[in-house]
């Protein structure tokens, strides 16, 4: 057992008390009603200790507003995700951004013993028809509200989780369903590289979307390939760590990160196809004429991508490159079509993870066994396989029965 921690004058200090060796101030560390952390400073060890008996005072006053059901929804949120300590900093920020946003202002002032079930209801159809939201967006809402009313029943400050259901029931309403998240066609995904390979101002992008078409890679995983990542030899490229972007909760200045894999499933290799290798030894031809910034990010370094500035790219650039791209190809196919008098064949509008949507929708018409599938995606749910799965073969019984009839009908 370690000896007790002592003051300058050798008096044995109380847990969460300690004094600082810099101006002598004590300090007593503590977490509130609703989980936070807390610090208080005074000059001498008696102040300190009367305002620690304030403190522990409202602390129980706090508790018990918090177990009669008195707690704001904003304090039991607090609280949840004080305790929810296994979060990436990237998450726990992008999760304190969305309630912030969204919640905090408006419901979250609420007296959480008061929501019901329409409560929740009508907030939803609010955020939906007065903001306009999309129900993807919805959801990700759902999933900050839903386990913050569970924390506060298993504490028993409530009966039961008023969000409970409300998604599904508002899923089943008309022109509410999530949106299909579609592959480019092979004639679209062949269009766009095409496109991108013969371009004087795009055709810098060629690697990059090759390797996403290629590998299947999340964007982050992607942008953050180093050459150590990749073995020619083995033809094999290694996935473990991903290149993360994301605004601080309180700031939202912005900061770039090295994160490892969320689930032991986003740990893998993928083979190394020959369009993949042949974007890859282009980025390095680039290279010897232009040598490489010497960048290192949280100890990692020798990065494969960079921007025009020298420094790794994030997701909204790629995605802002797309959009220009499409842009630039449907005006110029419009222009083509109308001059060949027949109907233009535009690209849809899509973002990055549509490529890695498309790769596994690629996948899946040449491949059956859904546990390579899921391995070379790093999907933690099988079910995300299968979805991917039944959709591609959805489309392809489709065309079968079109080649069918055609050939059905020669015969009659």
């Amino acid at each position: 057992m370690g000896s007790p921690r002592k003051d300058l004058r050798g008096r044995v200090l109380r847990k969460g008390e300690s004094q600082r060796k810099s101006d002598k101030r004590y300090t007593y560390i503590y977490r509130d009603a609703m989980g936070t952390r807390k610090t208080i400073y005074a000059n001498d060890l008696v102040t300190l200790r009367e305002r620690e008996e304030e403190i522990q005072s409202d602390l129980r006053d706090g508790m018990n507003i918090y177990l009669k059901g008195r707690a704001t929804v904003n304090q039991v949120f607090d609280r949840y995700i004080s305790v929810k300590s296994h979060l990436k900093d990237s998450t726990k920020a992008n999760y304190t951004y969305m309630y912030n946003h969204f919640i905090r202002e408006s419901f979250g002032s609420r007296k959480i013993g008061d929501i019901c079930y329409s409560d929740v209801y009508q907030f939803y159809n609010y955020l939906l028809d007065e903001e306009e939201l999309s129900l993807n967006t919805l959801t990700n809402i759902h999933s900050l509200l839903h386990p913050t009313f569970n924390l506060a029943v298993r504490d028993n400050v409530i009966r039961n989780n008023p969000s409970d259901g409300v998604i599904a029931e508002i899923s089943k309403e008309s022109g509410k369903n999530t949106g299909v998240r579609h592959a480019l066609t092979p004639e679209q995904q062949k269009a766009f590289m095409e496109y991108i390979s013969l371009h004087p101002v795009y055709c810098h992008w060629w690697p990059l979307f090759t390797v996403l078409l290629g590998t299947g890679t999340r964007i982050g995983e992607c942008l953050g390939l180093r050459w150590d990542d990749v073995d020619f030899d083995k033809r094999i490229i290694s996935i473990n760590h991903s290149l993360v972007y994301y605004p601080d909760s309180k700031t939202r200045k912005s900061y770039m990160r090295i994160s490892t894999p969320k689930t032991e499933a986003g740990t893998r290799t993928i083979p190394l196809l020959d369009v993949v290798q042949d974007a890859f030894e282009l980025v390095q031809e680039e290279e010897r004429y232009k040598k490489s910034p010497d960048y290192e990010l949280d100890g990692f370094k020798n990065f494969v991508f960079f921007n025009r500035f020298g420094g790794l790219m994030n997701p909204q650039s790629v995605n802002g490159a797309i959009k220009r791209i499409v842009e630039t190809y449907n005006a110029e196919e419009q222009l083509e079509a109308k001059r060949e008098k027949r109907e233009p064949e535009l690209l849809p509008d899509f973002s990055c993870h549509v490529l890695r949507h498309t790769f596994a929708t690629r996948l899946c018409e040449t491949e059956t066994n859904l546990k390579v599938i899921q391995s070379i995606m790093g999907h933690k749910n099988i079910q995300t396989t299968m979805d991917i799965y039944a959709e591609c073969t959805r489309q392809k019984k489709e065309e079968s029965f079109d080649n069918l009839a055609v050939k059905l009908d020669k015969l009659f």
